[in-house]
């Protein structure tokens, strides 16, 4: 692969990401594929750090309307987003990318604890860093710890990966066939049009900090690549020129 544009990018990958065609739950083909994407964005030299959601395991909303409390459920989400790493980081690990997860709750047996200073210097030795727990707090979403995380390691731009859309569109292409996609959107269209791409709290900081944010399919084979070498694919959120 020739020369990327980016020296250090943040992917953020949705749980659903992991259960592929299953309603609940990890795929190892889903697993697989994405590690392989992975692979060969590290073989680019690209220096390559991950968030990992939890919702094909758990989803504290939804448990809220059951009934339960919101912070516990929140927590509960936490843990899944650690569990989907740790199958992430083997799969990876399988393919000889060397890999370590930090997690933002403690647990020591299987991830590092959360260390800014060190998760850049995992990166600086070319290992691939898992953000794994979210922000380590209720009330926010893993939307919110990618933005935080990249920003705090200094990534150039965030890759939003989708597993159903190669973009962001101005309806839901699956109910209608004549939406449209955007090549560009600008931060405050992005919140104001309420695309749901990301939740609002992380696109603002994206925003505040002028950190592009560029949405695509993962399963697109090579999309990860070709964004990588800086060629258009998705939907760029970034500012107005």
């Amino acid at each position: 692969m020739s020369q990327a544009k980016y020296n250090r990018v943040l992917l953020k990958i949705s749980g659903e990401s992991l259960k592929g065609s299953a309603a609940t739950g990890i795929d190892p083909e889903a697993v697989n594929y994405i590690a392989q994407q992975i692979a060969e964005a590290d073989a680019s030299g690209v220096e390559l750090a991950v968030v990992i959601g939890g919702g094909n395991i758990w989803r504290g909303e939804e448990a809220e309307r059951w009934g339960m409390d919101r912070a516990t459920a929140d927590y509960a989400g936490m843990l899944a987003t650690t569990i989907n790493a740790l199958a992430l980081q083997d799969a990876l690990e399988q393919r000889g990318i060397v890999t370590r997860t930090q997690s933002a709750l403690q647990m020591q047996a299987i991830a590092e604890p959360y260390i800014r200073r060190r998760a850049i210097r995992h990166l600086e030795k070319g290992r691939v860093v898992l953000f794994s727990a979210g922000t380590g707090n209720p009330y926010m979403t893993t939307d919110t710890a990618c933005a935080l995380r990249a920003l705090e390691i200094g990534a150039e731009v965030i890759l939003m990966a989708k597993n159903d859309v190669d973009g962001v569109y101005d309806s839901d292409p699956h109910d209608n066939p004549a939406a449209k996609r955007f090549k560009q959107l600008d931060y405050l269209d992005a919140l104001n049009l309420r695309l749901n791409i990301m939740d609002s709290t992380a696109v603002s900081l994206c925003m505040d900090n002028r950190l592009p944010i560029i949405v695509f399919n993962i399963f697109n084979s090579g999309s990860m690549g070709q964004i990588l070498m800086g060629e258009p694919v998705g939907t760029l959120i970034s500012g107005r020129e």
